[in-house]
């Protein structure tokens, strides 16, 4: 476990923004699928569209925020 936690360290800024890329691009996918359905699909489509680009970026945000070593989410 102590290796596997220094070698996450070890990483430079870069390189954890590099390996987030994919999540980002498929959240920008799903953000061009909610854009391009909203002037031709039911708005019951439309808003599942809406509700699955706002789930992954809510997951970019917070892999970048723990990619940066920000504060744990506060629970309420």
């Amino acid at each position: 476990m102590r290796k596997d936690r220094d070698s996450k360290e070890d990483q430079s800024l870069g390189e954890k923004m590099q390996a987030g890329e994919p999540l980002m691009e498929h959240a920008m996918q799903a953000l061009r699928r909610y854009y391009e359905a909203q002037e031709v699909q039911p708005a019951e489509e439309v808003e599942k569209l809406r509700l699955e680009a706002e789930a992954l970026f809510t997951a970019v945000h917070e892999y970048q925020r723990q990619a940066l070593g920000g504060p744990s989410p506060r629970l309420h």
